[in-house]
């Protein structure tokens, strides 16, 4: 073998991949706070699904139920309420 180290993920030289101690006190803040509202959007609508009848939901419950598995920075709770909620 070489002494080849290989680069990281993404393709991104180690020198230019930021971690968590790199970050601004303001940078910490806004990730903690994105992540807060993307959880508790996703906690609210897997309540919401819990309990709305299947009939009410746009789509099949277990795949928007799915979609809370998903990164979305809270565009798939959001898309949710606007979407697939039927409004009477």
């Amino acid at each position: 073998m070489t002494g080849v180290v290989a680069e990281p993920r993404l393709g991104l030289p180690r020198s230019s991949r930021r971690t968590w101690r790199d970050l601004s006190t303001r940078e910490r803040r806004f990730v903690v706070v994105g992540t807060a509202v993307d959880l508790l959007g996703k906690v609210a609508m897997l309540a919401d699904l819990r309990r709305r009848p299947a009939d009410r939901v746009r789509g099949p419950k277990w795949a928007w139920a799915a979609s809370a598995l998903i990164n979305s920075a809270g565009a798939v709770p959001a898309g949710y309420f606007a979407l697939g909620v039927k409004h009477r």
